[in-house]
């Protein structure tokens, strides 16, 4: 699977095969090492970095490894390794259903004769927690700090990625448009066939992540027949006049810090810009309102802000999400008009 998958240029599913091909090799040399001894035991360690820690545990059992598992944990800045294994421990054994005779751990942990003695309760059989020195034990306990390692690399690289698709992505947009900061951007689009029933929708995404509880959609009722730009009015008319009615009805209430779907304003092709700047005008709301401006293939090339058309770059991490804000406003509208017709 590998090899085809280089073949046909599937660049990222070969690594994931050659990922999984690695880990198989690891777990049968794991079992080579571990057909020593025929027990049952637990080999727990863990690596952290900051708030974040993962804890890694090999289940051995008659002497052989049959699964692994980790586990994602929130510290304090403070708490020490040995802390953050005991905690780990009494909450781990106080739900599991099987408790091996042997615990093999890195290091000496808080209340170990405690705990100890609370294992061999829950069991009915003696419960050891051993730090081993030397050998295969001390091998494996230092191959599951390894992998904790390793998840806990992959996590916060996984974390790093999606910041840049999201949060990265709406920095770039905000200093194209010479904004201090955006947080909530909501995008408009309409859809019809040949003017029947016309539809529109509204998508909104925070900190760069689709806010779907927010979508809202809507059935065209003041405009026949297909204009885009009389439609266009007519949603962010209802939209904003629906959001300043729900301000008002919860100032009223004493409860301005709840927000609605349609109370909590966004903070940022010419003609339907205009349509918009329109509606804020007479509403007496001010806005950023940018125009996504497409190319022949329809494919988003740019934005039109404050008359100008400004280029972005294909490449960046920018442009990927403005084009997926198009496409999903789209693709909702679209859904839409189908259900109707």
């Amino acid at each position: 699977k590998m090899l085809d998958a280089s073949e046909n240029l599937e660049f990222e599913k070969a690594i994931e095969y050659r990922e999984l091909l690695a880990s198989v090799q690891k777990i049968a040399q794991k079992q080579k090492i571990t057909d020593t001894a025929g027990d049952d035991r637990d080999i727990i360690a863990m690596a952290s970095e900051g708030e974040d820690a993962v804890v890694q545990v090999f289940f051995i059992r008659g002497g052989r490894l049959i699964g692994r598992d980790h586990f994602y944990l929130k510290i304090a800045e403070n708490d020490t390794k040995s802390e953050i294994l005991s905690s780990f421990i009494k909450q781990f054994y106080a739900g599991t259903p099987y408790i091996p005779a042997e615990l093999m751990l890195p290091e000496e942990i808080e209340d170990q004769e405690i705990i100890e003695e609370w294992l061999t309760t829950r069991r009915e059989h003696k419960v050891r927690l051993r730090i081993p020195k030397k050998g295969t034990k001390e091998k494996l306990v230092e191959l599951a700090g390894e992998n904790a390692q390793l998840v806990l690399n992959k996590d916060k690289e996984r974390l790093k990625r999606e910041e840049g698709r999201t949060i990265g992505a709406v920095k770039e947009i905000a200093a194209l448009l010479g904004m201090e900061r955006i947080v909530r951007m909501e995008a408009y689009d309409i859809s019809n066939t040949n003017g029947f029933e016309s539809v529109g929708s509204m998508i909104v995404y925070e900190n760069g992540k689709p806010k779907r509880n927010d979508y809202r959609k809507f059935k065209i009722k003041s405009v026949k027949g297909p204009n885009d730009y009389a439609s266009m009015r007519e949603v962010l008319t209802r939209r904003f006049q629906h959001g300043l009615k729900e301000k008002e009805e919860l100032r009223k209430k004493g409860e301005d810090s709840q927000l609605g779907s349609f109370t909590a304003f966004p903070d940022g092709g010419r003609g339907q810009v205009n349509i918009a700047l329109q509606v804020l005008d007479e509403l007496h709301l001010n806005i950023a309102v940018c125009g996504m401006v497409k190319d022949d293939h329809h494919r988003t090339r740019g934005l039109y802000y404050n008359n100008i058309e400004i280029p972005i770059d294909r490449d960046s991490e920018a442009f990927r999400l403005i084009t997926r804000i198009q496409d999903e406003a789209h693709r909702f509208a679209i859904e839409y008009h189908r259900q109707l017709r």
